[in-house]
């Protein structure tokens, strides 16, 4: 296989794993800060924010468009200080890969945070600790699968995402062009030989990941 063919696949790991650790980072602060405080607007905020697992992927691009285009405040600033645009870079790759991601890894997160034992983070307020403290010393090292689960879980929908990295990052070859645009395009072009070749490697890629989580999910 030529350069062709691999750089799709190097600029979708780089993207995948750059975007589940800033979704997983994201996440791991909004289920803690959710599952310790209750507030009014919290529904409304949950809702908010497991949004962008159900819409669209071309209206999440749509509004990435609308709020870091060229003729947003937001993308004006960023041309204006860097000499470049965020749309259809690297970084609106990230971007949206980490939108889509964000969600999956916050619910997978918070439900396992809701499934520690109580008592054992009652305790820890017994003993003196603050919030934060039994968040990291209690609840984090007895959530250690769940958060490989939901990473893992991340990692994957970052890796097949599509429409709003097409929207937001385009399809530029060597620079934005992930596996799912790379073989949208390859069809379009009637390159189908190529678009299997592409499709046997991020089902692959994909395959092990999921296999990773079932085979954590049981240990």
């Amino acid at each position: 296989m030529n350069l062709d063919f691999w750089t799709p696949i190097f600029i979708s790991i780089r993207v995948t794993v750059i975007a589940s650790i800033l979704g997983f980072s994201l996440a791991l602060i909004a289920a803690g800060l959710m599952k310790r405080r209750n507030f009014k607007g919290k529904q409304l905020l949950e809702t908010l924010l497991m949004l962008p697992l159900v819409l669209p992927p071309t209206v999440i691009g749509f509004g990435l468009l609308y709020f870091f285009g060229r003729n947003s405040t937001i993308g004006r600033v960023y041309e204006f200080i860097f000499s470049e645009t965020i749309v259809f870079s690297f970084i609106a790759a990230v971007m949206a890969a980490t939108i889509v991601a964000f969600p999956l890894m916050y619910q997978t997160l918070k439900a396992g945070f809701e499934q520690v034992d109580k008592d054992l983070e009652d305790v820890g307020q017994v003993l003196g600790g603050n919030s934060l403290q039994i968040f990291r010393y209690v609840t984090i090292p007895l959530s250690k699968n769940v958060m490989i689960v939901a990473f893992i879980l991340g990692a994957a929908r970052a890796l097949g995402e599509f429409g709003a990295t097409l929207m937001f990052a385009g399809n530029i070859p060597g620079r934005t062009q992930t596996v799912p645009t790379a073989i949208y395009i390859a069809v379009e072009t009637g390159r189908t030989e190529l678009a299997i070749y592409w499709v046997l490697s991020i089902v692959t890629l994909s395959f092990f990941l999921l296999f990773f989580v079932q085979w954590k999910k049981e240990t």
